[in-house]
């Protein structure tokens, strides 16, 4: 295989090495997935200046909705 690191067959040897395996697999993901602050900062600073916000593409239309009856 072309996967960096151990192979899984002797990582899952032993619960103490699938321990340490889990947990850099969470903390690469901690590290890489942007917290919602940032995320937001980022989402308002791309969206200053342009007019209105972004319109959901899910949300419904008024014009389209049906009147209850």
């Amino acid at each position: 295989m072309l996967f960096p690191g151990p192979k899984l067959n002797t990582v899952f040897a032993s619960r103490w090495k699938a321990l340490l395996w889990a947990a850099g697999v969470l903390l690469t993901a901690y590290c890489t997935v942007p917290s919602r602050e940032e995320t937001d900062a980022e989402d308002g600073a791309a969206h200053h200046g342009q007019g209105a916000p972004a319109k959901s593409p899910w949300a419904l239309d008024p014009a389209q909705a049906k009147p209850k009856s």
